[in-house]
């Protein structure tokens, strides 16, 4: 990809219209390191402001001295010292002139210029909403990848350059996060965690009465009302007129009487719901699907038999005899069989950057390139052609996307299925027959593509792209090509794709008559 197609791009995320930005989470690998570069600007402004102060202060110090050393010769004979006239005078001038300009030094604001560089740059600071979407981005990651609190407060994180810690504050603010979500399995984990980093001695303005607060809350919410009793208990210890606390130790011993006094069939029923209550970490919404898509994305996907993955090879491919690919021909490997998903490699060159949109189910941002604007998508469009065999004038426009941290997209399928005839009506170019994604950059730990009908996990690799279809030729969907797109877990993603439409493919792919080949 040349400079050129970069610059292109970058002028595309500027000239987005601000409706089209997602309101929420910067996901965006480019707004984030300008809020770095941000950052770095207001440090500088910052180390400017106490270079000021501290030039004042100088001035006002040697001020001080000067005059200390003089009122104690001074003070020692008042009388001989103001009988010099030229003491006399100087005093005057002292009193009447040199102590109000040192009250205007005392008094000059030197935070002008920090304050007005803040506020200029505090238009692109994150906001509430941002900052809760960080942190649910780290607990999306924490579920996904099977990582325990300690681990990502350490920084104990694969493929990390810059190792960072998480204090006392950060894992409360995690935990708080999840409580106003009432997402009670990760308040408990979170709040443990600063506990744990009060209890190994870390200094924090946070302190555990706030801490066990939250967590014994969270611990009764999940039904373990003796780990919420002991809790309680702990707090008082070290609050003991906290009003909630000494409420909930009433009622948690109230309920616990209760349970003791009822027959044995209730106490049964009553242990039944709970151990129900007790299953940690599953979502209200937790789908069997979730289960086999976190897998396929930390790599534990389905292992292919010896005899099928015999079927697999690597290749060199000229596009059916292409003039443009006999002498060069491309080198493709597949991935899998069923269904066929075939990568190409050495297929595209360099990353793309820029500052691009978003839509809520989607974590990432995006633009679309066209190639009537720009020669070098038009290249590209012709290059997706000339391997697939496939005509891409129907086909959509490029798509460019980025995912950064915790940028995933979840489990969908490209096609339109027959409960959504009209899905692409208006373009009038039938059904998304294929799919071509290029992978424009590495990814440090995460982002995986997968497939979780199929059990199969593609990996990201800078300058390949994977192809799959999503129609039989018969143009019945192929439900196995349902994928989702991995949360980015360290690093970030870069990828574009190509959605190659039925019509104009008549000739090029023919169809069977069978209705699932």
């Amino acid at each position: 990809m040349t400079s050129k197609m970069i610059r292109y791009i970058l002028i595309v995320g500027i000239l987005l219209p601000q409706s089209l930005a997602h309101p929420g989470f910067f996901t965006s690998i480019g707004q984030m390191t300008d809020l770095i570069h941000t950052e770095k600007d207001l440090v500088i402004s910052l180390k400017d402001y106490i270079k000021a102060e501290e030039d004042k202060l100088e001035q006002i110090k040697k001020w001080a001295e000067k005059l200390d050393r003089l009122t104690s010769t001074a003070t020692k004979d008042p009388e001989g010292f103001v009988g010099h006239p030229v003491n006399a005078f100087k005093l005057m001038k002292r009193l009447n002139t040199e102590w109000s300009e040192l009250e205007n030094l005392v008094l000059k604001d030197m935070s002008d210029g920090f304050i007005s560089n803040l506020t200029i740059q505090r238009q692109y600071f994150p906001n509430d909403e941002d900052q809760v979407g960080a942190a649910k981005a780290l607990l999306r990651l924490q579920d996904t990848y099977n990582l325990d609190t300690d681990t990502i407060s350490k920084g104990n994180l694969p493929g990390v350059k810059h190792k960072s810690f998480l204090t006392v504050e950060d894992c409360f603010e995690l935990g708080k996060v999840a409580y106003t979500e009432a997402d009670y399995y990760h308040t408990e984990l979170w709040m443990e965690q600063a506990l744990r980093q009060l209890d190994e001695g870390e200094v924090s303005t946070t302190d555990k009465v706030s801490v066990l607060d939250y967590l014994s809350y969270a611990v009764y919410q999940q039904g373990d009302l003796d780990k919420a009793l002991l809790l309680t208990k702990k707090l008082l210890e070290l609050d003991p007129e906290h009003q909630r606390a000494n409420g909930n130790l009433k009622y948690f011993e109230y309920i616990m009487a209760k349970e003791k006094d009822a027959n044995k069939s209730a106490s049964d029923d009553q242990s039944d719901q709970k151990t129900t209550l007790k299953k940690k970490g599953v979502a209200a919404d937790y789908l069997p699907e979730r289960q086999k898509y976190e897998m396929l994305c930390r790599g534990e996907g389905i292992k292919m038999t010896p005899r099928r993955q015999k079927k697999l090879f690597c290749r060199y491919h000229d596009g059916n005899r292409n003039p443009k690919f006999i002498l060069a021909p491309a080198k493709q490997e597949d991935e899998w069989d069923k269904p066929r998903i075939i990568r190409f490699h050495d297929i595209i060159s360099n990353p793309i950057t820029g500052d691009l949109e978003t839509v809520h189910y989607r974590i990432s941002k995006s633009a679309w390139l066209s190639g009537y604007e720009n020669p070098v998508v038009s290249r590209i469009n012709m290059r997706i052609q000339d391997l697939t065999g496939l005509d891409v004038s129907t086909a959509e426009e490029l798509q460019v996307a980025n995912y950064g941290v915790g940028g995933q997209y979840e489990p969908h399928f490209d096609f339109a299925r027959k409960d959504e005839p009209d899905a692409f009506k208006e373009l009038g170019t039938g059904n998304r027959i294929a799919t071509w994604l290029f992978y424009m950059s590495d990814v440090s730990a995460g982002g995986a593509t997968v497939f979780p009908e199929v059990g199969a996990s593609v990996w990201p690799k800078k300058g390949t792209a994977v192809f799959w279809y999503n129609l039989f030729a018969s143009g019945e969907g192929d439900y196995s090509t349902r994928h989702a797109a991995c949360p980015v877990l360290v690093g970030n993603k870069w990828v574009s794709n190509k959605w190659l439409h039925e019509r104009g493919q008549e000739f090029r792919r023919p169809c069977t008559l069978s209705e699932l080949e």
